[in-house]
């Protein structure tokens, strides 16, 4: 069979010869894929919901429901939220200064943003619960002003802007890189100012990419223990998160109570990354 008769008889829009690619195909890619994530995330929540599964619906209502669940519920998503934003308007502040100019000591800011990737949250928890202590160093400034920083909820948001801020930075720079002096060199010559050029020429552009580091750090925040624990004070219906209700009611062999407010946590979440994911999408088709 000659090339042009073989040509003529294959099916049209079908290759004649497939190229083998170096690394393993598709089937068993996903396969692998599927395989790690069933036994790293979905069994492990399956398994959460089928302990909340044996409580009744009342006494799920009952507990995950409770004024003291509501309480730990409204200071956790709120302050991962309020630490969020923060990290999203100093994240942005923080890639702009490490990837648009040269000074002194760059180097070690550039590894102070990845510290809290690598220091263990407890050691995190209790540096912040010292320093920001009515007799610590910060604290001890800021008690004459009326202003308790630790052991409230206000110390809960600055143990989550510590853990958060290197995501929002992390997913940004790499964008500031690949954003060229040229634009903004080109909108000032046009006659843009400054402010111009930030809010219609910079921000869209980081737009897609501070919506990833604004939902990492969020999500960061709801589920963090062991920085908070030591600087929030731990009060019921005050100072108390949601991750430490759950250690409470493990550590009172409640593993159904347990399991239901990680139920609710787990919902609220999912649904507040849904909403975040559709928002980045709709971003990224109108930059």
């Amino acid at each position: 069979m000659t090339a042009e008769t073989a040509i003529a008889i294959r099916p049209r829009g079908r290759p004649l010869f497939r190229r083998r690619s170096a690394i393993p195909g598709f089937t068993l890619t996903l396969g692998v894929t599927l395989t790690v994530l069933s036994l790293i995330v979905l069994i492990p929540l399956s398994a959460v919901a089928l302990k909340a599964a044996q409580l009744s619906p009342s006494e799920f209502l009952a507990v995950a429901f409770s004024q003291r669940a509501m309480a730990a519920y409204r200071l956790t998503f709120g302050a991962a939220f309020v630490a969020a934003v923060i990290n999203g308007v100093f994240g942005v502040l923080t890639a702009w200064a490490l990837v648009r100019y040269e000074f002194p000591g760059k180097a070690l800011v550039n590894a102070l943003v990845d510290l809290p990737f690598a220091l263990p949250t407890a050691v995190a928890g209790i540096a912040l619960a010292t320093l920001y202590a009515p007799n610590g160093w910060v604290g001890s400034l800021l008690t004459p002003l009326g202003i308790k920083a630790a052991y409230n909820p206000i110390g809960v948001t600055i143990a989550l802007v510590f853990v958060g801020l290197p995501f929002v930075v992390r997913t940004i720079e790499p964008v500031l890189r690949d954003l060229s002096d040229d634009v903004e060199e080109a909108a000032a010559s046009l006659g843009a100012g400054r402010l111009s050029t930030i809010f219609r020429i910079v921000l869209p552009a980081l737009g897609p990419s501070w919506l990833t580091g604004f939902a990492l750090a969020f999500a960061r925040g709801i589920g963090e223990y062991g920085s908070v624990i030591f600087i929030a004070g731990n009060m019921p219906f005050k100072s108390e998160i949601a991750p430490l209700l759950i250690i409470i009611q493990l550590e009172q062999f409640e593993y159904a109570h347990a399991a239901a407010i990680a139920v609710v946590m787990l919902a609220v979440s999912f649904l507040m990354l849904l909403i975040i994911n559709a928002v980045q999408a709709w971003a990224r088709r109108f930059s």
